[in-house]
């Protein structure tokens, strides 16, 4: 029997063609995928935040050596053992000018509540280097800290001699060959100065006229006569002295916080509160982890900060119950505040230690004030 006949031609079943729609459907999605491939690798002028390291100024961090030391420590006073934890918050950036986020990790941040996407120069100014950049921060921390520690030891009833010092001049200013680096600003106007947003107002206030300014130089007080110039500062027009100013302090015994590789103001009202729980006898939180965030001045003001939606979830994710936001980010925290955290508003060091006070003896927490719409 014969497997095979030789005499019969097998002909193949025709092939199927593709529908007119399938064709069109191969073609666009071998095109998206092309545009896809293409724009991952194009440069974008956007950074993504994100939310940082937490950490407790009741608890230790890394030194410069990376040996784990008290966050806070103070020497020549009475200190009191701590519990629960009063957190500061920071902000990650993802990206920079030489390396941008691809348009696909910049989608996958928008549909992130945790992250935002903003703008490369809001975070990068033009033409200010990275070392520049760095170099500010640092500063701006070490002025936070000096000023949260004036504002807690002023609340624990001490002197702290506080006075307004010139910390640098900027070229081409109005106080150019007039103040000197390390004058120290008594008065404005008649006004006594105690601190730099006190000089502030007076300025904005002077309609371009000279400012009459009382200093001490060298030992001796003068007066100098400044004119402020109209500058645009991120498009709005304002006067000012063209002066770098920072707050010195004397203060009675010494208070070191140690925190690495952080920078910028924001961590002030946090500070001063680890600081008045460290030298008071008692739990200030009643042992329970609060989280907040907000500039400070040494007479107690809190004012607003940066990404602050981040550091709601950064709060979250440490575990925070109770948050402390700046009256002044209200706008930002209504309708983004993570499930299972309870935020107040606060616009001194008075009001934040009220809400610690509640939270501690049970009070009223409707009474205090939270941030709401409109």
């Amino acid at each position: 029997m014969a497997l095979f006949d030789e005499n019969v031609t097998i002909t193949p079943a025709p092939r199927r063609r593709m529908s007119r729609g399938a064709v069109v459907g191969v073609w666009a999605l071998a095109v998206a995928l092309v545009v896809l491939l293409v724009i991952t690798f194009l440069p974008t002028s956007y950074v993504i935040q994100r939310p940082g390291p937490v950490y407790n100024t009741l608890g230790s961090a890394a030194s410069a050596d990376g040996v784990e030391v008290p966050l806070i420590s103070v020497e020549g006073a009475e200190t009191f053992p701590t519990e629960g934890a009063l957190d500061l918050l920071t902000v990650q950036v993802v990206g920079n000018r030489e390396r941008t986020p691809s348009w696909f990790e910049l989608a996958t941040a928008w549909f992130d509540p945790s992250r935002a996407v903003v703008p490369i120069d809001t975070v990068f100014p033009d033409g200010q280097s990275d070392e520049e950049r760095n170099t500010q921060s640092a500063a701006l921390m070490v002025d936070s800290q000096q000023e949260a520690t004036a504002a807690a030891l002023t609340e624990l009833g001490e002197d702290v001699g506080a006075r307004i010092a010139v910390h640098s001049i900027i070229e081409g200013s109005a106080a150019e060959g007039l103040l000197e680096d390390g004058d120290i600003v008594i008065a404005a106007d008649g006004e006594p100065i105690d601190d730099v947003e006190e000089l502030r107002e007076i300025v904005a206030d002077s309609d371009g006229e000279p400012v009459e300014m009382l200093i001490e130089r060298d030992g001796e007080e003068q007066t100098v006569s400044v004119t402020p110039k109209e500058t645009e500062v991120d498009g709005e027009k304002m006067l000012l002295l063209g002066v770098n100013l920072m707050a010195e302090y004397d203060f009675p015994f010494d208070v070191t916080i140690q925190l690495n590789n952080v920078g910028g103001p924001s961590a002030g009202m946090m500070f001063a509160l680890g600081i008045i729980d460290t030298l008071t006898p008692g739990e200030l939180n009643g042992g329970e982890q609060f989280a907040g965030t907000g500039t400070i001045t040494g007479s107690g003001d809190v004012g607003p900060i940066g990404g602050i939606r981040q550091k709601l979830w950064g709060a979250k994710d440490a575990g925070a119950e109770w948050f402390l936001a700046p009256e002044a980010n209200c706008d930002e925290v209504v309708g983004h505040v993570p499930d299972g955290l309870r935020v107040f508003s606060v616009e001194t060091l008075d009001d934040a230690l009220a809400v610690l006070d509640a939270v501690r003896e049970d009070g009223d927490l409707d009474a205090l004030p939270t941030c709401s719409a409109g």
